[in-house]
């Protein structure tokens, strides 16, 4: 990075903080620093749950993801919009009449302490393992791009979150979310519009878009049922929908974001902003990393893009032949791809297409032999790569500035959701029940700083995680499945009861352990572990003769 990206990296991060602290002002009860004094408007709510998302493991591994294996990541969020709307009509409305400060109080109220104690537990352990995949990870990348050692990167992360997190409160953290998403929605913008510019001059956006789907990296809907794969159709509606439905529905890192609403209409319409525009704007992103896919046909990639590691492949034997037939293969992709523009015919557009792939085989097979060499999978630095080399001065360091905010934005609401737990189901219920609210908003701040450093420690133990995006979600859906059963037995199942649920919430997670032997295909085991977890829990109810409805 030069001179000018430094000043505009650390002028953004100045601002971002700045504001959140001055927004996030008179948060000095508890009701103001953990739920915003419900007066959120909506837009403030959806903008921050969509931020939350859009964090830095979107813009790094995201966009690498579509350059590696095409788009239909995308039928991961395809259960989203129907989650969005089931939820503003049943959740939001139940958890503002409760009038809770947490998703888990409700479980008391519905069934008992220890079903909620239990759920909490689950929740702390989940949330605390993402918090800190969501900090080291993007640190990790970072810190490689940036020139800097990985443990200062960290420790500006954390010092940073836990100042405004720990003043501000989720006003704060709110707010602040709002300035990040505007500022992304138009870096990812710039970033396209870039990409398509720095196309050679005879290559137009739409021969970009033909060549990108020519090479498969078009793929948004896969209709074909694979138990194994991932990301289809069906696995993306079931799978997806269970995975959004328990995110938003019993993670307290979002539902807190609604419970800050102003009146239960307003959060509704934070959930229906983003069941209208989280599709869209993913599309956007995984689009994004297919043009930049054909900006590197054109434009000569590294064999590795993990610089560290392309050091590490170039220092050992044999690597010359792997680059050589690398380069060879990157030729001849280069002029199958301008055969393939340049046809004006179906049989020669065919023969160029057929050279494409299979040169693009060849290019694919070198690059996995140097994989096989290095000690990390390069995946999350393909877009970074792009930015830092061929961004204009300025612009590169208002987009890694993004990217490092954004994983501070992703970071700040999971510590404050963290800190709200400990202190409203742990400290509040078990410990100090009855003090004043001064003691508890300082329980909440000294909360927030702790998990606040305990994310920025973990994180700085914890490395090598692949495709960033697909690590988060596969963590989450280890809990998820039987937390949103256990809501799904308290919101509608009447006739379950303490014992019923406590049961079902084990057993769906043994199931979900189970499932971890019989497929990869993580999305499926939301599904699983909701479906064991209603099961049982009614089957226990059932058994013990227990009928009650609270």
């Amino acid at each position: 990075m030069r001179p000018l990206d430094w000043v505009v990296l650390f002028g953004w991060l100045v601002f971002l903080v700045s504001y959140g602290l001055w927004r996030g002002r008179g948060s000095d009860t508890v009701n103001q620093f953990l739920l915003a004094g419900k007066t959120m408007p909506w837009y403030a709510m959806g903008l921050s749950i969509m931020a939350t998302q859009a964090s830095a493991i979107t813009f790094i591994s995201t966009t690498g993801q579509s350059y590696v294996d095409g788009m239909r990541f995308v039928q991961f969020y395809f259960g989203l919009p129907v989650a969005m709307v089931i939820l503003s009509a049943t959740a939001v409305p139940i958890f503002h009449r409760a009038k809770v400060y947490t998703a888990y109080e409700y479980l008391e109220q519905r069934f008992d302490s220890r079903t909620r104690l239990l759920v909490t537990i689950v929740f702390l352990i989940q949330r605390g393992l993402g918090a800190g995949i969501a900090l080291s990870a993007p640190a990790i990348a970072l810190s490689v791009i940036l020139g800097l050692p990985f443990s200062v990167t960290i420790l500006i992360m954390g010092c940073m979150v836990v100042l405004y997190t720990t003043m501000g409160g989720i006003k704060a953290i709110t707010w602040a979310d709002v300035q990040q998403m505007v500022v992304i929605l138009g870096s990812l913008i710039l970033a396209l519009i870039i990409a398509v510019w720095k196309l050679p001059s005879d290559v137009s956006f739409f021969d970009a878009v033909r060549i990108a789907g020519a090479a498969g990296k078009l793929n948004v809907v896969t209709t074909h049922f694979d138990w194994n794969d991932r990301y289809n159709l069906w696995s993306g509606l079931i799978g997806g929908g269970f995975l959004a439905l328990a995110y938003f529905g019993t993670d307290q890192s979002q539902v807190q974001r609604y419970l800050t609403g102003k009146s239960i209409a307003q959060s509704r319409l934070s959930l229906l902003f983003n069941a209208t525009f989280k599709v869209p704007v993913q599309f956007f992103i995984l689009f994004l990393g297919a043009i930049v896919f054909v900006f590197f046909v054109f434009e000569r990639p590294p064999l590795l893009f993990h610089p560290v590691e392309m050091k590490r492949v170039e220092q050992q034997a044999g690597q010359t032949g792997i680059q050589d037939r690398f380069n060879q293969a990157f030729e001849e992709r280069q002029g199958a791809a301008r055969r393939f523009k340049d046809a004006s015919v179906p049989e020669a557009r065919a023969a160029a297409l057929r050279d494409f792939q299979s040169a693009q085989k060849g290019l694919d097979s070198a690059r996995k032999e140097a994989l096989g060499l290095a000690h990390d999978n390069d995946t999350n630095y393909i877009f970074l790569t792009f930015v830092t080399k061929y961004l204009p001065v300025g612009v590169v360091g208002l987009v890694i500035g993004v990217i490092f905010t954004a994983a501070m934005s992703a970071i700040s609401g999971e510590i404050n959701s963290l800190a709200t737990v400990t202190v409203i189901d742990i400290y509040k219920r078990h410990f100090r029940t009855d003090v004043s609210d001064r003691h508890y908003l300082i329980a909440s701040r000294v909360a927030t700083a702790f998990w606040g450093i305990y994310a920025t420690v973990f994180a700085s133990v914890v490395r090598g995680f692949g495709a960033l995006i697909e690590a988060v979600n596969l963590v989450g859906s280890l809990f998820y499945g039987s937390m949103l059963g256990v809501f799904v037995l308290a919101f509608f199942v009447k006739r379950c009861g303490p014992k019923g649920a406590f049961v079902g919430v084990l057993a769906g997670e043994a199931a979900i352990l189970v499932m971890t032997r019989l497929t990869s295909a993580y999305l499926w085991y939301n599904v699983v572990g909701c479906i064991v977890t209603i099961a049982v829990g009614r089957l226990v109810s059932s058994l013990t003769k227990e009928s009650i409805q609270k």
